[in-house]
This record gives C-alpha cells, structure tokens and sequence, in this order.
C-alpha cells in the first residue's frame, strides 16, 4: 500500500484527538500510555509529523516504525526521539496486538524562559533519533519510568506557581539519563558500529574512485551521514569513540591516502591529481596536502622517484 501524505500534529491537544484519548490536563505537557488509546493507526502506511517534542518507549507492538536503518518491531524496551518537523513512518499490519509503553509530548512553548530552552538542542538523540533506535535494559528503563511517573503526578495534581519549573527540572533530569544511556550504545554496541565504519570505508572509497569528486568536490560531511542513513551528530560521535577522529578528519584522512597512491602510481602532473580529487586550484591541494602531511606533493612524489 503506498504511503499517504504525513499527517501534522501541531498541538498535544490534536495528538490526543487523533488516538482517542482524553483531553490532555496540561496543553504544553503530556504523558501517554499506548494502551489508553483508543484510536490506533490504521492498518497500512501512516506518517505522522509533530510541531512538539517526544519521547516514547515500546514494546509488544505489531507495528514498525520507520527509523532511517532499520524498521523497529517492538518486541523489547527501545527508546527513540522525536524532534520537532521530522516524520515518523508506521506501518501497521492486521490482527495486530495492543501495545504497551508510554510517550512522553513537550510542546517547544512549554520551554519559554527556562534554561532548557536554550540546551535542548545540545541533546544529540534529538538528531540522531530518525536514525537509530536506543535499547534499554531493564534498570535503564525503570529510571525513566520513574521520572516519567513524576512529571505526570505534577502536572496532574499541581498547579501552583512552582510545577512549571519543577516540571523543567525532571525533564532536565530525563535528558541527562537519556543522554548517559546514548553515549552508553557506543561502548556496549561495538559490532553494529564497526559495520557502519565498514560501510563509510566503502562509501568513501567509491566515492573517491568514480566521477563523482570531479563533478562534485571533496565529499561533505552531510552528504557522507545521508549515505549512511545516520545524521552527522551521531557519525560524529560514533567516530569519535571508535578512532579518535572528527568525520572531516577522517574524510580528509582518506582524501589524502588517494592523493599519495596517485603521486606515487601514476605520472600525473601535480595539477592533473588535483583537479581529479575534486580541486578547483593546484594551489589549494598542495596547500591541503603540506597541511595533512607537513610536506609537499612534489617532495612526496620524489621520495618514489
């Protein structure tokens, strides 16, 4: 069944409207549980994009939810992140199960004049969360649940000029959790990593064997992380952690392994291997080769010579 045109869902309000659920008791804050819903998607192609930030943990759910890689049946506790204007792809089969899990909705608004207004943005599974999924153990799991049930008790039983912050706080604390089990993924997710930088060699290699440097320069970063189905946050922090290296560092790096199989293969002019690496300039290239190698393209040549 082809996919139909994305759904917007500018407000909490109209998120609890489409799944059947009560009228939320704060318009800028809202906790979910999926078995509450009474209007589940539909079966077939649904794709939904929020004006607000989400959090959601799944499990025992028949549906799969498109993220960047892979498709996610949720048959285990996954943790995934949802950023205001991206969309969200379900595919929903029949006889399909009642889920079970919960969705945390923060409307931008609800951040007005609080510090994490200005450090949302810093959280990187914000960007990385159309990508890549975050497992949770068990214990992982029941930290957030915990804080999850806090925020729902505030905003459920008190209205006093302090549950607005208060409220800030927990979500603050939510994040930083959240953000210790990310980094986590890097330490404990080591063969699913090392195929991605498996993948980046080869993208990477074909793309500095073929037409595409000529007709279109030195790779970019964005366009290395849309090869990969992952954003450049995540690619950064994966690079980081496995060698050491920034993602133009480590493009750069290969550029250069390029440059010295051909100054040291072929009998190319210096002038001819820049233009064929993707150099508008000889100039630029010697001055990007000296700067990578601390010598010169001719000095490097003659060691072959």
């Amino acid at each position: 069944m082809a996919s139909k045109e994305p759904i917007r869902i500018k407000t909490i309000s109209e998120f609890h409207n489409l799944r059947g659920l009560p009228k939320p008791k704060h318009p800028l804050i809202s906790v979910v549980n999926f078995s509450e819903m009474q209007n589940r998607p539909q079966i077939g192609d649904e794709s939904l994009i929020f004006d607000f930030y989400s959090l959601s943990v799944k499990r025992n759910m028949n549906h799969k939810y498109k993220y960047g890689q892979k498709d996610y049946d949720f048959d285990e506790g996954i943790l995934f992140f949802i950023a205001p204007n991206q969309v969200l792809r379900i595919e929903t089969e029949e006889n399909s199960q009642p889920p079970s899990g919960w969705m945390l909705l923060i409307h931008p608004d609800f951040l007005w004049n609080k510090n994490l207004a200005k450090t949302i943005s810093q959280y990187e599974f914000f960007d990385y969360s159309l990508h890549e999924a975050l497992f949770l153990s068990d214990d992982e799991e029941q930290i957030l649940v915990q804080l999850i049930e806090n925020i729902r008790q505030e905003y459920n039983t008190n209205t006093d000029k302090f549950s607005s912050d208060i409220m800030a706080s927990l979500l603050e604390t939510l994040f930083n959790y959240s953000n210790r089990f990310y980094q986590r993924q890097f330490i404990t997710r080591d063969k699913a990593h090392h195929e991605i930088l498996e993948r980046l060699e080869m993208i990477l290699n074909q793309y500095l064997n073929s037409d595409l440097i000529v007709n279109n320069g030195i790779p970019t970063v964005q366009y290395i992380s849309e090869q990969l189905n992952i954003s450049p946050g995540y690619l950064r922090t994966l690079l980081q952690n496995l060698t050491g290296q920034s993602t133009q560092h480590f493009i750069h790096q290969k550029l250069i392994e390029k440059a010295k199989e051909k100054l040291s293969t072929t009998s190319n002019s210096v002038s001819e291997i820049a233009y064929e690496l993707g150099f508008e300039h000889p100039q630029s290239f010697s001055k990007f080769f000296k700067k990578m190698t601390s010598t010169t393209p001719l000095a490097f040549r003659e060691l072959f010579n």
